[in-house]
């Protein structure tokens, strides 16, 4: 399959995806709510979203949620048939902006500047996100490698533009001469997006285990810097 066709297929998987989303703005009843509807819907996803970070996945319960928000489990129903379906309204508004901010560390840098240095913020860029948004994308990487297919296509959509970015990046540095014609874009946009995304998920394993945040960062620069610039 083409990079262009896996594109494709990316694509319209998220924007099904966005699709579902928009279609649980309707309440269970098929209404369209109004302003104090959606106000309700969104303090339902926000409470269940600050929920996340004190309690796991699995263990979170509609009563909890509506006892924090100050509202009944009947008004939850109104929008969401369970607690997973707010979960994965959650992911998918993550994925929708979560894309583009992981994209734009690759594409908004100059490369042709101290390669090490762009590679840092590139490291640090995706050490603040899943530090910020931990709470969900681990409830994301366990469902997904659960092998539940709607966790897993947000999982993909989520690292989708950056791997894309990195992929386009190595193929104009190949062209250039400034990489070896033997390094494979699509396989080293592949490792750096896996490699990037685990260690920024395992972070705090790391620093309990005695390797502080900026070896971390350093470390992963320099396999960014070698792997996009042979500059590392």
């Amino acid at each position: 399959m083409s990079t262009e066709d896996r594109e494709e297929l990316l694509a319209d998987d998220r924007a099904a995806l966005l699709a579902d989303d928009r279609a649980e703005l309707r309440a269970v009843d098929g209404r369209v709510p109004g302003r104090r509807g959606l106000a309700t819907r969104r303090r339902l996803l926000d409470t269940t979203l600050a929920l996340l970070n004190t309690s796991t996945y699995r263990d979170l319960k509609v009563v909890d949620i509506t006892r924090t928000a100050g509202t009944s489990p009947a008004t939850f129903y109104q929008y969401f048939p369970d607690v997973e379906a707010a979960v994965l309204v959650l992911a998918a508004e993550l994925t929708e902006h979560g894309s583009g901010e992981l994209r734009s560390l690759i594409v908004a840098q100059n490369w042709d500047d101290d390669p090490m240095a762009v590679a840092r913020r590139v490291a640090d860029g995706y050490l603040d996100f899943w530090q910020a948004h931990w709470s969900l994308i681990r409830v994301i990487d366990l469902a997904a490698l659960e092998g539940d297919e709607r966790f897993r296509d947000l999982r993909t959509g989520l690292l989708h533009g950056a791997n894309q970015a990195m992929d386009a990046l190595v193929d104009t540095h190949v062209a250039e001469g400034r990489l070896p014609e033997t390094a494979r874009p699509a396989a080293v946009a592949g490792v750096l997006t896996s490699m990037l995304a685990h260690v920024a998920a395992h972070r705090q394993g790391f620093e309990n285990w005695g390797v502080p945040r900026e070896q971390l960062r350093d470390t992963m620069a320099a396999i960014v810097a070698w792997s996009l610039s042979a500059a590392g």
